[in-house]
């Protein structure tokens, strides 16, 4: 496709708004899914942390 101009580019035939806010919002929901699952993770690994530690004082106060 040859398209001229940036600016022709950027408007896409009329439909840049559609295509570049599709893009945008695909964007988002990947960058907020890759956020969550950071989160995720340290809590996951905080959890496990804090069970091991207990885990660890009930073994030394039943030996």
């Amino acid at each position: 496709m040859n398209w001229g101009s940036w600016q022709n580019f950027f408007a896409m035939g009329g439909y840049g708004l559609y295509v570049w806010g599709s893009y945008a919002v695909t964007l988002a929901v990947l960058a907020a899914e890759i956020v969550e699952l950071v989160m995720r993770r340290r809590g996951v690994i905080g959890r496990l942390a804090k069970f091991y530690a207990a885990r660890r004082r009930n073994d030394e106060t039943e030996a």
